[in-house]
This record gives C-alpha cells, sequence and structure tokens, in this order.
C-alpha cells in the first residue's frame, strides 16, 4: 500500500509541475493560446485602427495585450454602431480576483494592442460604467454567448462585470 501511495504522490506531483511549466512558459509565446494567458505579441502588421468595428460583429473571440505587464489573453467582444467593447465578468467573486487580473492593469495604463487576422492595432480602453451603450452591448454579448438577450445593466452597475470600450490612442 505505500508503494501504491508513493507512485501516487509521484504522479500528482508530476502533473502539478508539467501544469506549472507549461504556464510558465506561455509567458514568453507570441500571444495566448486558447484560454491560456501568453506572452506579448512578436508578429502581426500595424495598423491604422478602422472607422468602424462592425466587421468584428460575429467574431467570437480576438487577442489583446495589455502593456505593463506585457501579457495578453483571448477576450469576447461585442460591436453596437461599428464601436468595439470588451468585458470581463466574474470580478466581485474569489476566483475572479485570481483569474481577472487585466482589468486592474488598465487603472495604471490603459493602453492596449490587439492582434486581429494578424494585424496590430494600437488601442486605449475605457471604462464604461453608464450611458446608452450598456444595455445594446449586453444585449449583443447575450445574443453572442448566452443564448438571449439581458434585461438588466445591475452587473455593470455592481461592479460584477466591467465593460471597457475600445478608442484611439
Amino acid at each position: 500500500m505505500k508503494v501504491l501511495v508513493k507512485w501516487v504522490g509521484i504522479l500528482i506531483a508530476s502533473i502539478v509541475l508539467a501544469i506549472g511549466l507549461f504556464l510558465f512558459s506561455m509567458r514568453f509565446s507570441d500571444g495566448p493560446i486558447a484560454i491560456f494567458s501568453g506572452g506579448p505579441f512578436s508578429s502581426g502588421e500595424i495598423s491604422a485602427a478602422p472607422d468602424s468595428w462592425e466587421f468584428l460583429k460575429d467574431r467570437g473571440e480576438i487577442e489583446f495585450q495589455t502593456l505593463d505587464p506585457s501579457t495578453s489573453r483571448t477576450v469576447w467582444l461585442g460591436v453596437n454602431n461599428g464601436r468595439l467593447f470588451i468585458v470581463s465578468g466574474y470580478m466581485n467573486t474569489n476566483y475572479g480576483a485570481i483569474w481577472k487580473q487585466w482589468p486592474h492593469y488598465l487603472e495604471n495604463d490603459d493602453r492596449v494592442i490587439f492582434r486581429i487576422d494578424g494585424k496590430i492595432y494600437e488601442q486605449r480602453l475605457i471604462r464604461v460604467m453608464d450611458g446608452p451603450n450598456v444595455l445594446p452591448i449586453l444585449n449583443e454579448f447575450g445574443r453572442k454567448y448566452g443564448g438571449g438577450s439581458i434585461s438588466s445593466t445591475e452587473s455593470i452597475a455592481t461592479g460584477d462585470t466591467w465593460m471597457f470600450e475600445v478608442v484611439d490612442r
């Protein structure tokens, strides 16, 4: 029995070590992979931001990078009247405090880089807490990711969800 416990312990330690090494190595990759944060972008062509982000309306995810620290991730997006928005949910939860750190980085430096179809767009993210765009964008997120419309802006007002508009630098 002791031998079995020993080998199970070695197996678990090996798995934990492998996951740790993978997550550490992601900090040096050219962007994120799926749900795993990545390193700063090292490829892509710098481009001027489009006049309208409407071409992204039905896109599921895009990549973006904060500048301080230089880490990248994929996010869901919403487009309303050609304007691009992203959100970060679970902000008032314990696991959100661990998992959703990037919105707090923007408090010191709101500059970001988007990489879409190999093009790099240098932009800023401005937090939106109220106004006429909140409900249409939440409804767009509901349409794309939640299977329906959203009738309340309460998650934005309470800070459970942080919404950001993408604007030129």
